[in-house]
């Protein structure tokens, strides 16, 4: 069984799309967690319609405490033997769930794929991000840079008790799930975009931090790699 866990906020623009290039790929006992950071906004509205008529997807509000917090809220909702992270305004293309349940079975704890960047329009900035990016597994190399990226990685059940509950002051959860997953067992790369990753200004992720709120936060995750 999948799990595709989708934390929302204020979703409206680009959440439908998103929810038609997941729901064509998962099978009838699989199933979407959409948490919603912000309830009153506009994410409810549009998806009222997918959850009225697929009993696949299933709507929960978020703990209202940004980004991190909403992921890990709907991880700890998710029955599936295979967790998806998604995001609310990307696109999934054709065979990505084939592809990495391949993986997973093969396994492998944590899967992650190539993606490509692409702007509103979803007109291509950059044909892949782990060319644009040097994304590769190791310990070292992600404390010190980060090349995991959320919306392209899934993972095992298994690894549910040793990511959750996720620590305080991670400076994103993807790097979490991912070092966590190199600790466990294998992290495979698929060196192939399945993913039509959208940037743009509404974005929640990938902004600019400085040097020392950088420096701070590689302390904060190697201290919490030691103790969990």
């Amino acid at each position: 069984m999948v799990s595709v866990v989708l934390a929302a906020y204020n979703g409206g623009e680009y959440i439908k799309a998103q929810l038609d290039s997941v729901l064509s790929q998962l099978g009838a006992d699989d199933e979407v967690i959409i948490s919603d950071d912000k309830p009153s906004g506009t994410t409810k509205p549009a998806v009222e319609d997918v959850l009225a008529s697929d009993p696949r997807v299933k709507y929960i509000e978020g703990p209202g405490k940004g980004v991190i917090k909403n992921f890990e809220h709907a991880i700890k909702n998710a029955k599936g033997d295979y967790i998806f992270l998604c995001d609310q305004d990307d696109i999934w293309l054709d065979g990505k769930v084939d592809a990495v349940v391949a993986e997973l079975e093969k396994g492998a704890v944590v899967v992650m794929h190539d993606a490509k960047v692409v702007n509103n329009d979803l007109e291509v900035t950059e044909s892949s991000f782990f060319a644009a990016h040097g994304s590769g597994t190791g310990t070292v190399k992600n404390v010190i840079r980060n090349t995991y990226i959320g919306c392209c990685m899934a993972f095992r059940k298994e690894l549910k008790p040793h990511i959750l509950p996720f620590p305080d002051n991670l400076p994103m959860h993807d790097q979490w799930i991912g070092l966590k997953g190199e600790k466990a067992g294998k992290v495979s790369l698929i060196n192939k975009p399945y993913l039509l990753y959208r940037r743009h200004d509404g974005t929640a992720t990938g902004g600019a931090t400085s040097f020392l709120q950088k420096i701070k936060w590689r302390i904060a995750i190697i201290s919490s790699l030691i103790r969990k």
